[in-house]
């Protein structure tokens, strides 16, 4: 159901926040050229993945690199392995944003979620999308809404389209008429 809803968490990750110049910041040339490579590589997935791999091994935990990470792991159908790179971004975003550990303690004035140019509330923001419409993916529904309904606590003017993923979950059970 999600994937006919045209629901795909990937654009934001890639457009609003790799081109971001403070989450490429640091990250070694090495680690660049092999996201590069595994770029080039994706159709050969044991190749890119290694290349993946070593971007991580050279730059542990950067935003680059664990971008790099989900993107491949959600388009190769990897959900649970998404699900776990995403869990690691929302821990990441909120370290960087002096944010509270548990994404469920995030209040709305923790950080201006709300202003576009403001890159790490917007990363915290679209990695619990991400999380979101994974859990929903896996069939965890009731931690889906929950993370749902935190995107609109934080971001009640919905910039990032956490209403779509609740629409989502309303019509679950429905039939499509």
């Amino acid at each position: 159901m999600l994937h006919d809803a045209g629901l795909d968490p990937q654009p934001e990750f890639s457009d609003a926040l790799v081109a971001g110049a403070l989450l490429g910041a640091g990250l070694p040339g090495e680690a660049e050229h092999h996201l590069w490579q595994a770029g080039l590589s994706y159709h050969l997935d044991g190749i890119a993945e290694s290349h993946l791999r070593e971007a991580e091994a050279l730059a542990p935990g950067h935003a680059a690199v664990l971008i790099g990470l989900y993107r491949f792991y959600f388009y190769k159908g990897r959900l649970a392995e998404a699900l776990e790179i995403a869990t690691r971004c929302l821990a990441k975003a909120a370290h960087d944003s002096g944010l509270p550990p548990d994404w469920r303690d995030v209040s709305a004035g923790d950080a201006a979620f709300g202003r576009y140019e403001s890159v790490l509330p917007r990363f915290f923001l679209f990695s619990l999308k991400g999380y979101a419409y994974l859990q929903m993916r896996l069939g965890r529904t009731d931690e889906g809404q929950r993370a749902v309904l935190k995107l609109l606590e934080l971001d009640p003017s919905d910039k990032i389209g956490a209403k779509v993923l609740l629409g989502v979950l309303e019509r679950m059970g429905q039939d499509d008429d």
